[in-house]
């Protein structure tokens, strides 16, 4: 079975292109787990981020936004002596902030998922040459908008590139390459 050739032969990584990224995700908490995710991701390995993902969904109550957004100065304190989880303060404090600026899409919009699928219609999009790996790219106009959009309604550490990631991740891109067993999910 062929997949694309980031997964190494690591079966952290393997399992979670296998089953998890380019999926289309609709669901709110899964959309937020993979921000955060990637929040967690900047300057680092996805590898280290897979590794302390179970810590991570711990301290950050599930991804719960409703909890998250209710974390004060001192469950930063206490966040930041766990050795389990990456112990940055502007990337806890950002998926804090997040919390707080994704619930308010969801009033807005009715959920998370409505408002980021609209931007590509719901439909996942494949860019010519992404496939065949001719074309290889961080980021694109739709993240570049997506990003623009994220922070003007109070999100962080969403740059262009990070919020690539995320559509990449969450299915809205398909940058499985063509000869991937999941190009066709």
């Amino acid at each position: 079975m062929q997949r694309c050739s980031w997964t190494g032969n690591d079966p952290l990584m393997i399992a979670y292109h296998d089953t998890e990224w380019g999926v289309p995700v609709h669901d709110d908490r899964k959309q937020f787990e993979f921000i955060s995710m990637e929040v967690m991701q900047c300057g680092l390995s996805w590898m280290t981020v897979l590794k302390k993902r179970e810590a991570l969904r711990s301290a950050f109550a599930n991804f719960d936004v409703q909890k998250i957004a209710l974390y004060d100065e001192k469950k930063i304190e206490l966040l930041l002596t766990n050795g389990g989880i990456i112990r940055s303060r502007r990337k806890i404090e950002a998926i804090i902030k997040n919390a707080k600026a994704f619930i308010k899409v969801q009033e807005e919009f009715g959920s998370f998922d409505s408002y980021i699928w609209r931007f590509t219609d719901g439909k996942t999009l494949e860019y010519p040459g992404h496939a065949d790996g001719t074309v290889v790219i961080a980021r694109n106009e739709l993240s570049d908008t997506i990003s623009s959009d994220l922070k003007k309604r109070g999100f962080s550490f969403l740059g262009s590139i990070t919020v690539y990631a995320h559509l990449q991740a969450a299915g809205i891109i398909n940058d499985h390459r063509d000869y991937c067993f999941c190009y066709h999910h």
